[in-house]
């Protein structure tokens, strides 16, 4: 199957995106194409900024500050434990946070904190699906797949936008 991918100049570094042939995102990485393809199991990607182009725009609205929720169709490959845990992600309001015993309450199962821990580590569609907003119970940010410094850019983003 032939995916298509860009890379973006961000505040926090680059942002690379996959998608389907239908448009939906299937993968983001912090970083090039050898961290996009680390993501996810790639047949054929082929560089086309023009099929990205509306990913472009909401990417860098996003770090602009003139957009608080993305519309792109997303496609995440997972298990429907996973699906449910990112899906929950989903709805964590930009420029809050979670903890992970939190997502654990709301998903309806109280001891799944360290699962949830797992599935955040393998979300596939990172920033368009905010596992960054999750944190540990005190408080620490714990556990991102591209760094704390990374995080803790996106996080204090967030919040100057939401002030």
């Amino acid at each position: 199957m032939r995916q298509f991918y860009d890379t973006f100049s961000t505040p926090v570094g680059d942002f690379s995106v996959a998608i389907d042939a239908t448009g939906a995102v299937i993968a983001t990485a912090f970083g090039g194409l050898a961290e996009l393809r680390g993501r996810f199991a790639a047949d054929e990607m082929v560089h086309e900024p023009a099929r990205l182009a509306a990913v472009d725009r909401e990417v860098s609205a996003y770090f602009t500050g003139d957009r608080k929720e993305f519309t792109l169709k997303l496609s995440p490959s997972g298990t429907p434990f996973q699906q449910s845990v990112w899906t929950a992600l989903r709805k964590i309001p930009i420029g809050k946070t979670r903890t992970y015993g939190e997502l654990a309450a709301e998903i309806g199962n109280l001891g799944a904190a360290r699962a949830i821990g797992r599935a955040n580590a393998t979300n596939p569609i990172s920033l368009f699906i905010p596992c960054h907003r999750v944190i540990g119970g005190d408080g620490s940010l714990t556990g991102y797949a591209f760094g704390e410094t990374i995080k803790r850019q996106l996080l204090e983003h967030e919040r100057a936008v939401c002030s």
